[in-house]
């Protein structure tokens, strides 16, 4: 399910676990009847600063940022209503996250630094074509020289810190991308689902009908940042 299932919707997921299940099970090949990602790899500690960080409470939701944490490539979110945007800007504001867009005349300045130093980079809003000079970023095409890691960003010959994060969002709610880039990422489709937007709408109405409830919310969400 992380390597495969992560660009598709929530009922195509279950089909195709009910699938894989069915033809395990009539080849004698033991396995859970009711797979659940949560259960194998869910961290209930995780999974509640994942929701305090603004994810949606929805399994759905919660499997996506398994598949994300568990996943080699960095992600690339399907992310219209920026579900994914607020939850990786609220987890990630401790750590000095980088917020950059394509069309930034800086922004590989920006990227340059935050893989030298480090931090998290979120670049959103992209299209379905993604800069070429992204590619040895993505591949982490590292080497070594002079005693340290290094990748080459465009003509550049940048020192890696192991901590650095990318993080990528679209707006596309249908995006083509080439298997070029498909293959260099881990494509995961954010669109919100119904539950998600009732556990949204619940929260709409308690700010509004109990502004102090959501005071103390917005308080904890600063406090588990500063105490990472």
């Amino acid at each position: 399910m992380v390597a495969y299932l992560g660009p598709f919707t929530m009922q195509y997921r279950h089909s195709q676990l009910d699938h894989w299940v069915k033809s395990l099970r009539s080849c004698d090949i033991y396995c859970t009847e009711d797979f659940q990602l949560i259960d194998i790899l869910g961290e209930p500690d995780v999974i509640r600063a994942w929701n305090i960080f603004g994810l949606p409470t929805d399994n759905f939701s919660i499997d996506n940022s398994i598949i994300i944490s568990n996943s080699r490539r960095y992600p690339l979110m399907i992310d219209p209503q920026d579900q994914a945007k607020k939850w990786i800007k609220n987890m990630e504001r401790s750590n000095n996250l980088a917020i950059i867009r394509l069309n930034q005349a800086d922004y590989v300045r920006i990227l340059e630094n935050a893989i030298q130093f480090g931090q998290p980079v979120l670049l959103e809003n992209v299209g379905e074509e993604l800069d070429p000079i992204l590619m040895p970023v993505l591949e982490r095409q590292l080497f070594k020289q002079g005693g340290a890691m290094c990748l080459k960003l465009g003509d550049s010959i940048v020192e890696y810190t192991a901590d650095f994060k990318l993080y990528i969002t679209t707006k596309l709610r249908s995006p083509h991308y080439i298997p070029e880039v498909v293959v260099k990422v881990t494509l995961v489709d954010f669109m919100i689902t119904s539950d998600a937007l009732s556990d949204q709408l619940l929260g709409v109405t308690v700010a509004k009908e109990r502004p102090d409830l959501e005071a103390e919310k917005n308080a904890l969400i600063l406090q588990s940042a500063e105490n990472k």
